[in-house]
């Protein structure tokens, strides 16, 4: 049984905290990847963590995923609204996708309302924070064990 999940950030997110923090808040990427890991290991998931500001690394990933890990969570940042490359890349995948927004992209300007990586993922989470991280790895823990059960 696989259980490495694979937690892929894209564009701009290495600016996390830094980056316009009355819309993504004071936490670092650094800090939402110590809480990852910590909300993992409670399900005895092993977690890669990648940031990207190259679409064509997060698509290399996703198909390196398909052979090593059990789940994605993915905040795709900038390409929500863009990438059919990401939407296709990520409907050869055959484990679970929780896509994670930490603003509400609904609240935003029209052109982030669309998301094409939803039209793949398992569930969406936006809105919540980078809170909305430690959410989706709990669906996908919940989601793993119901399958290997």
């Amino acid at each position: 049984m696989k259980t490495t999940i694979f937690i892929l950030n894209g564009c701009n997110l290495n600016l996390l905290g830094a980056r316009e923090p009355h819309i993504y808040g004071h936490e670092t990427l650094a800090d939402v990847e110590a809480e990852c890991r910590r909300v993992a290991a409670k399900f005895n998931l092993d977690v890669q963590f990648r940031q990207t500001n190259a679409e064509s690394q997060l698509i290399d990933w996703i198909h390196e995923a398909r052979e090593s890990a059990a789940g994605i969570v993915i905040n795709p940042a900038g390409w929500t609204s863009t990438s059919i490359a990401l939407l296709d890349a990520l409907k050869t995948f055959d484990g679970p996708i929780m896509e994670v927004h930490i603003s509400n992209i609904h609240q935003r300007e029209v052109f982030r309302h669309y998301s094409y990586i939803s039209l793949a993922a398992t569930g969406v989470i936006c809105g919540c924070g980078t809170q909305g991280y430690s959410l989706a790895i709990q669906r996908l823990g919940y989601l793993l064990a119901g399958a290997n059960s």
